[in-house]
């Protein structure tokens, strides 16, 4: 009856009953070994619910990377996996993890168009109409740009900005501030300055 009346008490309270189960990652508590990474994830509810998201995001992309070629998804994910698991040499392990996992989640939700995008907006650069960078945003958290030039793309996430909406991909960036864009695209490249092509982006 105690038990009962417990039950009764959080059902009103508006809180979720079973939480601990709900917040369970995707894989078997009981094989990972002690002082692991997965061991954390397993005690940490918030590391697991990431997990659980991760592998339905995972799930749908692997719906649109079936005829994909060659297959990177799979490869792409072990790789992942063993650069999470290396969380163990962070200081702050769980946020580790956590931005591991919300960084992983937004790639593959922008890659796979997962999501509903903005764009694509085309920009004109360094005054050369055929100089030309296609840009495609998600709302992924943290938020998302695919940016297009020439015959090469790159997946970048936002970072931190004093001003304006600032992306950053393996070797390049995309700095969006008062309606114009300054773009890197390659290491130390110079910066290209591009602006919204209006007759396209009315199309």
């Amino acid at each position: 009856m105690k038990l009962r009346n417990n039950l009764l008490l959080l059902a009103m309270a508006g809180l979720p009953l079973l939480s601990s189960q709900a917040a369970e990652p995707t894989f078997n508590c009981a094989k990972v070994p002690a002082g692991s990474i997965e061991a954390l994830i397993c005690q940490t509810p918030s590391l697991g619910e990431l997990d659980q998201h991760l592998a339905k995001v995972y799930q749908q992309a692997s719906a649109k990377a079936v005829n994909e070629h060659p297959p990177l998804l799979k490869a792409e994910q072990r790789g992942w996996i063993k650069g999470r698991d290396d969380c163990w040499k962070a200081e702050d392990k769980p946020l580790c993890v956590s931005d591991s996992y919300r960084q992983r989640i937004a790639e593959l939700q922008a890659r796979y168009a997962l999501l509903p995008a903005t764009g694509p907006v085309f920009y004109s650069c360094d005054g050369i109409a055929a100089k030309e960078v296609v840009a495609t945003f998600y709302p992924t958290d943290p938020a998302s740009v695919v940016v297009e030039f020439g015959d090469s793309t790159s997946l970048m996430l936002q970072q931190v900005a004093a001003s304006g909406s600032r992306y950053q991909g393996r070797n390049e960036s995309f700095w969006e501030h008062q309606g114009k864009a300054v773009v890197v695209w390659g290491y130390q490249a110079p910066e290209m300055q591009c602006e919204p092509r209006a007759e396209r982006n009315k199309q």
